[in-house]
């Protein structure tokens, strides 16, 4: 898959268009569309055969022809003659999170910084304090910044490793060469993002199988390439490893790839103290020499006395000992899901008529979803004033009439104000099925501020959700400086539920704070946040962070049935 690819390229073209100072509107047209594309579970490359690249939301006319441009030839001249427009240390320079095109003209203009080494050079050296307008919290921002790209940069979001997994993984399963195929490591433990990408396999033909990995449409280099292992880099600098394998030893390789390090230390103390030595290929019993091989991983820990433990907890985090005990939770399953409690349509930024996202839902099996456009604040996603929201609430009830199998809430996405209000008068409020409060500005206030925003909502009664509660952009924009405990312990106290939001650059809340509200009793939802029909179907990446959080059925309240539906009260 290029889809992360054709992402990268328009949001580079993006921020050219920014640096040189073009309107607003044709800079966020292809931010918007690389926002999508990178979203997308279809191939990019797909979609353009079938021509239906203008399908795609904030995709027009000019933006396909590129994307098509750049499918065929690899490059595209518009790009091309931008870059040479726009000079080069700008470009770069905006590759941190937090410097627009301004702040990169001056650092650029009055301190010759030029590269992403002398911007760190400058923060140090306390230089860029001393600008008027920046002063040292700028500049301390601009140092934690460079950090996480840094870190970024050698780490791959999910929402970018698992497709391009499973599109070579189903290649490789349809050729005549593979038997057995599964990746490994972070990624099939589901981690937000992974260092690179391991692929296990099993072939009558270890040699045959290795040529067809190396000889992928997505190789750029091949670094590496022996009898039953290799290694390549894709196009997007992706590392991939393929290891082939016996057939009998692929459970326990399966079990000792996945990982993680940590678990599989102590399952190997576990096995010692069970008369057994654990090793990536086999079990083997110490008294007699035996080797026993496993055709799967849950064999393993089978084998070994314990529960299998689902790959997604293998952290050491208690997983092993609930396994002993036979307390390892039942965690909840995509199936498990009734609905989607926080969906956008045309009529505020979504791209789907509301009965296109009610159409896109019911293929999923959904018994019903909750529409909650934006509130008037939010004006660059043409919120919804009083009397639009009104209307719309109208318009799903007279659907609603309509629908004999499905149910749809009416909602709001209701933004809370940087002083703590909530955008809409309780009277409006009132009049909705579910409530979603979430912050859009005031995103750089004190700790004790954004904690109070956030309290200060929960302990609204028609508050039902808390959305994306952290706010944290993964690789791009921390979380609010919020204090978890105390959100955590309002939510529970007021009822309130909190989102995992599916989203793979936010899910957010993550894993660790997911498992941490369970703890406190707290309710919690997965949540997509689609803005079209085909986002609908990213729901799969928060029941990733649900999973690893621990979290059973009865913990999400949109696993349960459109009748059973209850927020606060």
């Amino acid at each position: 898959m290029r889809n992360a690819e054709v992402a990268a390229l328009l949001y580079s073209i993006s921020e050219l268009l920014e640096l040189k100072g073009e309107n607003t509107f044709k800079v966020r047209a292809y931010a918007r569309a690389a926002r999508a594309i990178e979203g997308m579970l279809e191939d990019i490359e797909e979609v353009a055969a079938r021509g239906g690249l203008k399908e795609i939301p904030g995709v027009g006319e000019s933006i396909a022809r590129k994307i098509e441009e750049y499918l065929a030839t690899g490059k595209v001249g518009y790009y091309e003659e931008l870059l040479k427009q726009v000079p080069a240390e700008l470009h770069e320079l905006m590759k941190i999170p937090g410097i627009g095109h301004k702040t990169a003209l001056v650092l650029n203009q009055k301190l010759g910084v030029r590269t992403i080494d002398e911007l760190e050079r400058a923060a140090k050296q306390h230089r860029i304090r001393r600008l008027p307008g920046f002063g040292a919290k700028k500049e301390e921002n601009i140092l934690k910044a460079i950090e996480r790209y840094r870190q970024r940069s050698t780490r791959i979001p999910l929402g970018t490793a698992l497709p391009l997994a499973r599109r070579i993984v189903e290649v490789l399963k349809s050729s005549d060469v593979i038997d057995r195929i599964e990746p490994a490591g972070s990624l099939r433990r589901r981690k937000e993002t992974v260092g690179d990408i391991d692929i296990l396999a099993t072939s009558k033909d270890a040699k045959a199988a290795i040529e067809a990995f190396v000889h992928l449409p997505v190789v750029k280099n091949v670094l590496g390439k022996g009898t039953t292992k290799a290694t390549i880099v894709t196009r997007d600098a992706i590392q991939i490893d393929l290891r082939i394998l016996e057939d009998k030893s692929f459970g326990t390789s399966l079990q000792y790839f996945t990982g993680s390090k940590e678990h599989n230390i102590k399952l190997r103390d576990i096995a010692r103290m069970k008369g057994f030595k654990l090793s990536e290929y086999d079990i083997e019993e110490v008294g007699t020499g035996r080797k026993i091989y496993c055709m799967t991983d849950d064999e393993v820990y089978i084998r070994l006395g314990l529960l299998p433990i689902p790959p997604e907890i293998r952290e050491d985090t208690g997983e092993i000992e609930a396994a002993l005990s036979g307390k390892l939770p039942e965690l909840v399953e995509l199936k498990d899901l009734k609905g989607d409690f926080h969906v956008h349509t045309d009529w505020s930024e979504g791209t789907n008529s509301l009965e296109e996202m009610v159409e896109a839902a019911k293929k999923l099996g959904y018994e019903y979803i909750a529409i909650t456009d934006h509130s008037k604040s939010l004006g660059v996603a043409h919120g919804l004033s009083e009397e639009r929201l009104l209307e719309q609430i109208d318009r799903i009830h007279r659907l609603n009439d309509k629908l004999s199998d499905f149910h749809i809430f009416t909602g709001t996405e209701v933004d809370i104000r940087a002083d703590a209000s909530i955008d809409f008068p309780d009277s409006i409020l009132r009049q909705c099925d579910a409530v979603v409060a979430a912050l859009h500005v005031g995103q750089k206030q004190t700790r004790r501020e954004i904690t109070g925003r956030l309290i200060t909502a929960m302990e609204n009664e028609h508050v039902d959700i808390i959305a994306h509660p952290t706010g944290r952009i993964i690789g791009e924009r921390e979380g609010y400086d919020v204090d978890m405990d105390a959100l955590l312990d309002t939510a529970a106290r007021t009822g309130t539920v909190l989102e995992i939001n599916a989203y793979p650059s936010r899910l957010d809340l993550n894993d660790t704070n997911s498992r941490k509200a369970k703890s406190k009793g707290v309710k919690l939802t997965v949540d997509t946040d689609a803005h079209s029909t085909e986002q609908l179907g990213l729901m799969e990446f928060g029941m990733n962070v649900a999973r690893r959080g621990w979290l059973e059925k009865n913990d999400l309240v949109n696993t349960r049935s459109a009748r059973d539906v209850r927020f606060k009260g």
